[in-house]
């Protein structure tokens, strides 16, 4: 098995971020790697037909993707120990495809997300990112449960 130099770490900044990023500093200082955490920001195209008064969907979009980069300094500020190398991303897109397209595009050789552990009709309606990431990932995927 090739060493683990960089690890993806998809958040969402629900209350599962603060798990799966303390599980992946844990992986960083273990085997010395480099954090890389995403945010992925999901286009609000499909959605287009719904009526939003007074704002479009690209400006939406863009304030999200404003706000995710602070919550994401943020994040590193608070959350990282010193003598973490760690970098952060937004990406826009549908959320599996841009943690598996950023992770082959970066060369990570690990990925570290977490899982709402939707069961039955909520899978089935709203998929499973994590559940896609592991059937398309590059490398290794390490899902924490909720």
């Amino acid at each position: 098995m090739e060493t683990i130099q960089k690890i993806l770490t998809a958040v969402d900044f629900s209350a599962q971020t603060e798990k799966v990023l303390e599980v992946a500093v844990s992986m960083a200082r273990k085997f010395g790697a480099q954090l890389l955490i995403v945010f992925v920001v999901e286009e609000m195209t499909p959605y287009a037909w719904v009526t939003v008064p007074h704002i479009s969907f690209d400006i939406l979009e863009e304030e999200i993707g404003k706000t995710a980069e602070s919550k994401l300094e943020t994040l590193v500020e608070e959350r990282l120990p010193a003598g973490i190398s760690c970098s952060t991303e937004v990406r826009k897109g549908a959320p599996a495809k841009e943690i598996v397209d950023c992770a082959k595009k970066e060369g990570c050789s690990f990925i570290v997300m977490g899982t709402h552990g939707y069961r039955g009709m909520e899978k089935m309606l709203l998929g499973s990112v994590a559940e896609q990431v592991l059937k398309n990932a590059p490398c290794p995927v390490l899902v924490v449960n909720q």
